[in-house]
């Protein structure tokens, strides 16, 4: 009787997995499908992005790994920036491109949950961590700190984006809305076209805590460091203004090609939960969904191209380039020029409205008053 009732509550639980699995495999079959080229197409980009961000992020990965001098407090957050971009790599859309072989999805409700899950998750700790080095960005150029190297605060900041993350991710899983099918049937997110009340507030405010508000967060940090380097750039004119400008350079263009990945998946999502039923076709929010799977390569492209130390360690890891050369020209620590911003820090010979706080300018400004005024220079 005992192994009855036990066999019989397992024969239940079967029962309703299939259910499940049948469930959403009926909800696939109502959208519309990709031709079978569509899904040789889809198959080739995704593994496309697949191989290729795993293979940039790995890289990113064995620089940090070999050459210490990379192991700064502002390239610990590229470096959780990479790791969640390889995990999404590996978990994720390996997922995905083995469904778009199949031209379906393959692995139930369990295995779309896992999938939306994780890659929403890994895509939120990427956004946090580029609004945290924006602020980093923002706040070592523009305040003047004599400390030395801080580790304590970015492991604080990564730990919390992953915190954060999981605050926003968790709760579809424990019926919070829920994940589900998108686009042409072989991958999953959030369920964004479940029309009730529970489901909208919570698409809601992950738009707004998730995607707006730390958009509006790098757009501040953003457009004060354009002001700052601006005014800096009165004062110092030559390799300081540069690398400046190269710096930033470099971290806008980090956000910006975020933000065109994500944005255009972001507006389809908002359309398909508020706008009018089959607004979206499922075809066509295959598009956006590609862009933001690759950033993923985007993003360690970005790290070693334009960021002169990851470049030059690069070329010493795949024996472009002699080691001693790289000692001779990266061991140098490298100056900060800091920025006080609405501040008037010379003599009355001198009026001006940034501060450039290195030893150079501090010895302008105290000789200002006998010295004629010039321009400062590394």
């Amino acid at each position: 009787m005992d192994s009855r009732m036990v066999f019989g509550q397992a024969g239940l639980n079967h029962s309703f997995n299939l259910s499940d699995d049948r469930e959403l495999l009926d909800t696939s079959a109502g959208r519309a499908k990709l031709s079978p080229t569509g899904f040789v197409v889809l198959s080739v980009m995704l593994g496309f992005i697949m191989t290729f961000g795993f293979v940039n992020n790995l890289v990113v990965l064995l620089l940090f790994c070999k050459f210490k001098k990379l192991r700064t407090p502002v390239n610990m957050l590229l470096l959780n920036i990479s790791v969640s971009d390889m995990l999404v790599c590996l978990f994720g859309t390996t997922l995905s491109f083995a469904s778009s072989l199949r031209g379906k999805w393959l692995l139930g409700r369990s295995g779309c949950s896992w999938y939306g899950f994780i890659n929403s998750c890994f895509g939120i700790v990427s956004l946090i961590s580029l609004v945290i080095l924006s602020y980093d960005r923002y706040s070592t150029l523009t305040v003047y700190n004599k400390a030395g190297p801080d580790y304590r605060k970015p492991l604080l900041a990564i730990g919390g984006s992953w915190l954060y993350s999981l605050f926003w991710t968790v709760p579809p899983l424990l019926g919070w809305s829920s994940y589900g099918i998108e686009g042409a049937g072989t991958s999953c997110s959030v369920s964004w076209t479940v029309q009730t009340a529970q489901s909208h507030a919570y698409i809601i405010c992950l738009f707004t805590f998730c995607l707006g508000l730390p958009m509006l967060v790098m757009i501040y940090c953003y457009s004060r460091l354009l002001l700052a380097v601006k005014q800096v750039g009165r004062i110092r004119k030559t390799a300081a203004r540069r690398r400046e400008y190269h710096i930033l350079f470099m971290v806008l263009t980090t956000a910006a090609c975020y933000m065109l990945c994500w944005m255009p998946y972001g507006v389809v999502a908002m359309m398909a939960t508020f706008g009018p039923p089959n607004i979206i076709s499922p075809v066509a929010s295959v598009v956006p969904s590609l862009l933001a799977k690759s950033s993923t390569v985007i993003n360690p492209l970005i790290y070693i191209l334009m960021n002169k130390q990851f470049y030059r360690c690069f070329l010493i890891l795949f024996h472009c380039k002699h080691w001693s050369a790289e000692n001779h020209n990266t061991s140098m620590p490298s100056k900060t020029t800091v920025i006080h911003l609405n501040r008037r820090v010379c003599s009355n010979t001198l009026p001006c409205t940034a501060q450039a706080s290195t030893d150079a300018a501090n010895h302008f400004c105290s000789t200002s008053a006998t010295k004629p005024s010039g321009p400062t220079t590394d």
